[in-house]
């Protein structure tokens, strides 16, 4: 295993278990918030193992035309590349982290999307989506997904 690879493992293990112990909420807003940009960074890099690091095991995530996919069905996509991502990031300063009770937070932003699809067709769009994670006893897990559809062009 390469240094950056164990760095990025080491600190995505630290992400998760931050979840576990008992935390200030701005502790547990800022452990999500950094945990929702490891999964950005994991799905732009494909990086099924890691996004499964990440992702609840019942989770699903429903987009703006309204079709629904699984845990299986995102690590499939990932594993496959069915998409190369030149970017997959959220627009800096969009990002809000918001806790309900103890165990449940929900992230909201504004991704920017770009790359292609495996056929070769290009992407580019930004569209805004909400994350919900819930605490664990293995710490947060991102357990629920809805992402707008793509929002119009800038002006």
């Amino acid at each position: 295993m390469t240094k950056h690879l164990e760095a990025a493992v080491f600190g995505l293990a630290a992400l998760l278990s931050a979840g576990v112990a008992s935390a200030s909420p701005e502790d547990d807003r800022r452990a999500v918030a950094a945990l929702d940009t490891a999964y950005q960074a994991a799905v732009e890099r494909n990086d099924a193992e890691a996004m499964g690091a990440i992702l609840h095991p019942d989770m699903i995530l429903v987009i703006g035309r309204g079709a629904v996919f699984t845990r299986e069905d995102l690590l499939r996509s990932a594993r496959d590349r069915d998409a190369v991502y030149e970017h997959q990031v959220e627009d800096e300063g969009t990002q809000i982290v918001r806790l309900y009770g103890d165990d449940t937070a929900i992230v909201t932003a504004r991704l920017w999307l770009k790359g292609a699809t495996r056929e070769g067709e290009a992407f580019d769009r930004r569209l805004w989506f909400s994350d919900t994670y819930v605490r664990t006893p293995q710490g947060w897990r991102y357990a629920f997904g809805q992402a707008s559809i793509s929002l119009p062009p800038a002006p």
